[in-house]
């Protein structure tokens, strides 16, 4: 056995064997694996092995899309049969809400490039004539789709890894991880045999290895511990049966060959071929998490007893499907755990706080993730970045505030919704509310219907005072819900009056010391502003592309408050204090302070804004505090509200006249109902983040997660203006190298009069795939939908025509000036 290592890769299943054949495939030659058991003992010997290529994560589509093709390529590279059967994938649907589903996924599909066929009913029962059709709108079928033996799949990636130079060593239990500032020493332990458990022996090892990679599965809580960090992969129970072989199964076969894989999402279980017979596998509710505090030592390829009541609706539920199961006995059965995060999406990327870790945990889709990931997870670590916007997938998107109660109730959550549908607004209600600023129960009884951003209750919009509790939930839709012309009147409200948005979830950090300045010029972009001034500003990955948005507020010459996107909180904070503790032995001492819960924001904005302010401002002259004179656009200034002290910034994400207040918490109750009486006879409305979003676009304004990631340079964004070229940055030559390879884009839709893009469309040029919709929406000023997105270079042209994909027809696109509302902003300049 090898001491040290480039890289070390700790669990032996399907993940763990394609980070390990792809980072020997990207060139390092010296790697090895580690397994405390045997290959594929943890949940990957139990999975079902389905490879489902259905995903609304752009992401997450791109890695089931590569494993499905890499799959196909192994036995040809290792002689070993991977078990891959390519019987298609049958996604069947009973109503037409279910319909829109499919149709805004299969666009979303399209921007991978992923291949399906729509089907009728009629369709569907004349090439598969078990499947009982009479209640189905219709289907998607995706014939690259299959399924796969999970153990043979891994023992195909672990011999190609082998080939390329990788040690594989089983048997030995990583207890002990130690950073020396340069490496990791990793202390592992033999495991031996000791009355059918695996146990610790008493010999022990020490490897030094560069970098970490941790895939543990159902241990994740254990590699949580050793590393001193939280990680919210917690197992839930799966269970799925084994019918005895069905005669009607094994006469079709002889006609039409292998059957496709089912699933019937409004019943929320998959079924495929075993062997002449079924294997049917629900997502039910009441399955509960297991392991949240560790797996004992005495659970090794181990089943739970199987709850067949629990899961009694959705095998009648196959029977009416397949008509030919109801006579069939259950000849096998399995209920096992595997691990889930709180959004059902795995945790790929570097471990928060943590130099040269990487994590690749919480996976309930491993076998069709584990290929893709180690590909795009082999380039993060060796090329600096991803090809794709990893940010999705990244570890610390879940804050230090989660708890492990929080993780397991969540992802329960998680696994009933895996068939549950997936709107684009859709609001999962388990630990809701959770994290709430003071002014929750004054918004709540004005009819906000609240969204989640990193654990804060934020408005989403405000219904009717009276909604009842599942107002939200009925208000949701794949096209124009019910909660459309509410977000309307808001966003129409900021146009013509005012419009009050809550922006406490705002990330805050600010930024002190005699180092700050010189650091922050070379973290971020654009100029640093001067004392009482603002800018927008950006800081980029290695490879030059952007990774974090900043609004820098300089209040005085050594004091900076960094404001980002409160959704990424823990993500921002972890790279600017990895970047600090690199540059300070540079730049002399940088201090930070977190103000994120010590701080409230507000965000007044609209022609009215500066008339509300003036009925409470505490000025010796309140008739030219708020002037552009004493107070001008892009400034900051301590001003005081009734007897609230206010960091007040002018600037508004909705294009309007409009400022920030920035207040300490505690006065955030009192400040509210000041800004509410004053705002009422000025006819200024509660305003919620939909109607922000729609009013964001018309002004060409990018968000973080949408028109910048780290898959674009803020030169492709389009953000040049917030470039200084003159000055060195990180990232500046790798940006610069990069060129223009696809452009950002502001476009006007014809679109149906039912409904408005959500972000997730294909862009075509004619019939040819030209870019996708990174942002969607309704335009109030334009009386049409709005969208942002990337398009070639050579399209992105005022006045070009394209295309966009929605409900499966292309409908027409223009591409309009950048900022069209307001291009010469003199609406947010207006003085008074």
């Amino acid at each position: 056995m090898k001491t040290h290592v480039k890289a070390l890769v700790v669990g032996g299943g399907a993940v763990g064997a394609g980070i390990a054949y792809h980072l020997a495939r990207a060139g390092w030659s010296d790697v090895m694996l580690l397994e405390r058991d045997e290959l594929t003992a943890g949940s990957t010997w139990h999975a079902a092995g389905l490879l489902p290529l259905f995903n609304m994560s752009y992401a997450t589509s791109h890695i089931h899309d590569y494993s499905v093709k890499f799959y196909k390529t192994l036995e040809e590279e290792t002689g070993l049969n991977a078990g891959f059967s390519v019987v298609g994938n049958l996604r069947m649907a009973q109503t037409q809400a279910r319909m829109d589903e499919y149709m805004l996924y299969a666009s979303t599909a399209e921007t991978v490039g992923i291949p399906y066929e729509w089907l009728t009913p009629a369709q569907i029962k004349e090439r598969w004539p078990l499947v009982h059709t009479d209640d189905l709108q219709g289907a998607i079928f995706h014939p690259t789709d299959g399924y796969i033996n999970p153990a043979d799949v891994t023992q195909a990636m672990a011999k190609g890894a082998r080939q390329r130079g990788v040690e594989i060593v089983r048997k030995w239990q990583v207890d002990g991880y130690e950073w020396t500032g340069s490496e990791w020493k990793v202390t592992i332990t033999k495991m031996v045999e000791k009355g059918g458990n695996l146990v610790p022996s008493e010999e022990q090892q020490v490897i030094t290895a560069e970098h970490v990679v941790t895939a543990t599965g159902n241990h994740a809580q254990r590699t949580a511990k050793l590393l001193g960090i939280k990680m919210p992969a917690i197992p839930v129970e799966h269970q799925f049966i084994v019918t005895e072989p069905d005669p009607a199964l094994v006469e079709y076969r002889k006609t039409y060959g292998e059957h496709p894989v089912l699933r019937d999402a409004d019943a929320k279980w998959y079924v495929r071929e075993e062997r002449g017979g079924w294997i049917l596998g629900p997502y039910e509710e009441g399955a509960p998490a297991r392991f949240e505090y560790g797996v004992p030592d005495s659970f090794r390829a181990d089943l739970f007893p199987l709850d067949l009541e629990r899961i009694e609706e959705e095998y009648m539920s196959m029977i009416h499907r397949i008509p030919t199961t109801e006579p069939l006995g259950l000849k096998d059965d399995f209920n096992g755990p595997i691990c889930y995060t709180p959004d059902g999406n795995p945790l790929v990327g570097p471990a928060p706080g943590l130099r040269n870790m990487w994590l690749a945990e919480g996976f309930s889709f491993g076998i069709t993730a584990a290929g893709g990931t180690g590909y795009y997870l082999a380039q993060m670590m060796v090329e600096g970045e991803a090809e794709i916007d990893m940010a999705s997938l990244d570890p610390k998107r879940f804050g230090s505030w989660m708890t492990t109660e929080y993780a397991a109730r969540k992802n329960e959550e998680s696994y009933a919704h895996v068939f549950i549908l997936h709107h684009p607004d859709e609001e999962r209600e388990a630990c809701r509310p959770l994290r709430t600023g003071p002014a929750y129960d004054r918004q709540k009884a004005e009819g906000a219907q609240f969204g989640v951003v990193n654990g804060f209750e934020r408005p989403n919009y405000y219904g009717p005072k009276d909604a009842p509790s599942n107002f939200d939930h009925d208000a949701r839709s794949f096209r124009r819900g019910g909660w459309w012309q509410f977000a309307k009147d808001e966003a129409q409200a900021i146009r013509e009056t005012a419009g009050l948005i809550d922006a406490t979830a705002f990330a805050k950090h600010v930024i002190t010391g005699p180092g700050a300045e010189a650091f922050l010029d070379w973290f971020t972009t654009n100029k640093l502003p001067k004392p009482g001034r603002i800018n927008l500003t950006y800081a980029l990955t290695e490879a030059g592309t952007t990774r974090a948005e900043y609004t820098i507020v300089r209040e005085t010459p050594d004091h900076w408050v960094l404001i980002s996107s409160g959704a990424q909180h823990a993500y921002d904070r972890d790279f600017l204090l990895k970047a600090i503790e690199d540059k300070e032995p540079e730049f002399g001492r940088i201090n930070v302070e977190d103000w994120t819960t010590r701080y409230g924001a507000f965000a007044l904005a609209g022609p009215k804004a500066r008339d509300i302010l003036k009925e409470i401002i505490k000025d010796a002259d309140p008739d030219t505090a708020l002037s552009n004179k004493r107070f001008p656009w892009l400034s900051c200034r301590n001003i005081e509200l009734g007897m609230c002290p206010v960091v007040a910034v002018r600037v508004a994400y909705t294009g309007e006249l409009g400022w920030e207040l920035h207040h300490p918490i505690e006065f955030q109750n009192y400040l509210w109902d000041l800004l509410v009486e004053a705002g009422a006879k000025h006819g200024m409305k509660l305003v919620g983040a939909r109607a922000q979003n729609w009013l964001r676009q018309e002004k060409s304004y990018r968000a973080f997660g949408n028109e910048l990631g780290r898959d674009a340079t803020p030169l492709e964004a389009g953000l040049d203006r917030f470039v200084d070229l003159s000055k060195d940055f990180h990232g500046k030559q790798a940006m610069t190298d990069k060129g223009i390879r696809s452009k950002c884009v502001t476009v006007l839709i014809d679109g149906p009069e039912d409904a408005d893009p959500w972000g997730r469309e294909a862009l075509y040029d004619g019939d040819t795939k030209v870019g996708r919709l990174t942002s969607g929406g309704y335009s109030v000023a334009f009386g049409k939908s709005v969208g942002m997105g990337y398009v070639r270079p050579d399209l992105a042209q005022p006045g070009q025509k394209l295309k966009v994909k929605m409900f499966d027809k292309l409908w027409d696109v223009e591409v309009t000036e950048d900022s069209p509302f307001d291009p010469k902003n003199e609406r947010i300049r207006v003085d008074g």
